[in-house]
């Protein structure tokens, strides 16, 4: 029944006319209360375009190590990607005065600090993992090499 235009309603309503199937039960009561229609887009549908997606774009192509290795992982829903953290902050400053170009360099700045400590906690866990003898975690940065 892909073939046919419409929905179930008018699909079977040709069937049944047709005489190529018996009317099913369901059919009397489902033309008393037939499933709500929505509306369908005609094509022209706009984009989504957030204040700051101009230096996320911006951020991505001068950090590409920083992308979200699983984008549809549900662990790290709630956490924003670093390029969205770094676009939000650049607007943040820029609001309180500060010029674009000083913003995203005290933008990128912060981000690079926050990375380094990233890896300075994960080379102490590591530490503390061969003391206690157990394995390692896995590195929360990967190389782009190894990303490939």
């Amino acid at each position: 029944m892909s073939w046919m235009k419409g929905d179930l309603l008018s699909k079977s309503r040709r069937l049944v006319g047709g005489l190529a199937m018996r009317e099913p039960v369901w059919l009397k009561a489902m033309e008393a209360s037939p499933p709500p229609v929505f509306p369908r887009s005609n094509g022209n549908l706009k984009k989504i375009v957030l204040p700051e997606d101009s230096y996320v774009r911006r951020f991505a192509r001068k950090h590409p190590e920083a992308k979200l290795v699983d984008p549809i992982n549900t662990v790290h829903a709630f956490i924003p990607d670093p390029a969205r953290v770094y676009g939000c902050r650049v607007l943040e400053l820029t609001k309180n005065g500060i010029s674009e170009d000083d913003a995203m360099s005290v933008a990128n700045m912060e981000y690079l600090a926050e990375r380094k400590e990233m890896k300075k906690a994960y080379k102490r866990l590591k530490e503390l993992a061969v003391l206690q003898d157990k394995t390692p975690p896995p590195k929360p940065y990967l190389s782009s090499k190894t990303e490939m």
